[in-house]
């Protein structure tokens, strides 16, 4: 089974409602939602990153007593704050899009990117982004694209040139300018160490 790793402006069946889910990180999250919302006798139409679509069967209320505990027994959390649901948004998005990219070019223009999925300008998110995580979301990407660029570098099949082009900085220069920023490391140095230190930290300690 293939997994929608990306949030997109996929609306709700009809009937249905969308859960926002903390630490939704990877592909094994989604099946693991999936499996755990489908064990409490719910009809799943559809998981993703940081959000599931789900339904009763007979059209009664969710109980969502019995879906957060599910979601926390599972290392998850339902978000039902606005803000913090937009805040696990942009998360989920950016992680997708550096981590799970789609076919085709790298897209580049980040705040563009949150501005078409979120229907929220730029401003806004950047300061709530900030002021729930006490870091920006330019800094939150470059994590990402470091954690990223890690990976890439430990398979051990990319140039290092090519893990820049990848991720889609100007210049191999730029990547290890931010790579040294992150790690201490240039990316040539971190590739040296050998695959015994290129364990990947986990998405979530990341986000």
């Amino acid at each position: 089974m293939t997994h929608d790793v990306s949030p997109t402006h996929i609306l709700p069946a009809p009937g249905s409602q969308r859960l926002l889910i903390k630490n939704m990180v990877c592909p094994q999250c989604i099946r693991v939602v999936r499996e755990d919302l489908s064990a409490l006798g719910l009809q799943v139409h559809r998981v993703a990153l940081g959000e599931a679509d789900v339904s009763t069967p007979d059209g009664a209320a969710l109980d969502w007593e019995a879906i957060r505990a599910t979601l926390l027994d599972a290392g998850f959390a339902l978000l039902e704050d606005p803000r913090a649901q937009l805040v696990e948004r942009i998360k989920t998005l950016l992680v997708a899009l550096i981590h799970y990219p789609p076919p085709g070019p790298r897209l580049l223009n980040y705040s563009d990117y949150l501005v078409e999925h979120l229907g929220k300008d730029y401003h806004y998110l950047s300061h709530l982004f900030s002021a729930s995580e006490g870091l920006t979301i330019e800094k939150f990407i470059i994590r990402q694209k470091v954690e990223r660029a890690k990976e890439l570098i430990g398979y051990g099949e990319l140039s290092i040139a090519e893990v820049t082009q990848q991720l889609g900085y100007s210049s191999p220069a730029h990547l290890s300018r931010q790579f040294r920023q992150v790690t201490g490391l240039t990316p040539t140095e971190f590739q040296k160490l050998g695959p015994a230190s290129h364990a990947r930290r986990s998405l979530d300690s990341l986000i």
